[in-house]
């Protein structure tokens, strides 16, 4: 199994993230991957705003020459679909092919997670259905604009597992969450015998989630910290 770092932006600014990373990559980590959020107050309890997902992976891949950078995840309501494919294509071609590309459906209006798109005034689908078909709708822009970029989807539905496992090249789930194991079971039994990458997200220190990876047989687990001095 992959064991690859998230580190939040939402405590740290570039100089920590930029060592961070650098650090990562001499320890042979495989990927590096980063937030897609605008407030860092609402995200491992921190004090300034987010850096922008795709300047942030872009950085990063100009800074590096192995590591490869991924997004979990990317918002499919924060930009247009053509502009993510383009970003997505931009830093493709600056990390010469080490972009993995998460995207995900996002909040629903008025949950805690959407505040940050209420106060700035950012229109959210209300209909679960709609957000889906969001997910459907960047993944076809994708495959079209960048067609050589491996497309994961982070879920929280067994709808949207279905989704990931038909149309994507990989899922991703929260392993704390009591229905992980639902989740990827479909995703798997969408893509049927098609490569297809089954990974998970949890803290450094839930060891429980770990335990949880190796049982469920995932590729990839990516540990999500604040604390840049973590290392694998």
């Amino acid at each position: 199994m992959i064991v690859d770092l998230q580190f939040g932006a939402a405590t740290n600014d570039w100089p920590q993230l930029r060592e961070a990373t650098l650090r990562a990559e001499a320890a042979g980590i495989d990927t590096i991957w980063v937030l897609d959020h605008f407030d860092g107050t609402l995200f491992q309890h921190g004090d300034r705003p987010m850096l922008e997902a795709f300047s942030w992976m872009t950085a990063l891949a100009a800074c590096t020459t192995r590591i490869n950078v991924g997004s979990l995840v990317v918002n499919v309501a924060n930009r247009h679909p053509e502009l993510t494919a383009h970003a997505a294509l931009t830093v493709q071609r600056i990390s010469g092919g080490r972009l993995r590309l998460g995207i995900g459906a996002g909040a629903a209006p008025g949950s805690a997670w959407a505040r940050e798109h209420v106060e700035r005034n950012i229109p959210l689908h209300a209909d679960i259905v709609e957000r889906h078909q969001a997910v459907v709708h960047q993944i076809d822009v994708l495959r079209h604009r960048t067609p050589d970029v491996p497309v994961i989807v982070g879920v929280s539905s067994e709808r949207l597992a279905r989704i990931a496992g038909t149309h994507a090249d990989g899922v991703n789930v929260r392993l704390s969450s009591p229905h992980a194991e639902r989740y990827l079971a479909a995703a798997r039994d969408a893509a049927g015998d098609r490569p297809f990458e089954a990974s998970g997200w949890c803290t450094p220190d839930d060891v429980e989630s770990r335990h949880k990876a190796e049982r469920l047989g995932l590729q990839r687990i990516i540990l999500s910290t604040s604390d840049t001095s973590v290392t694998v």
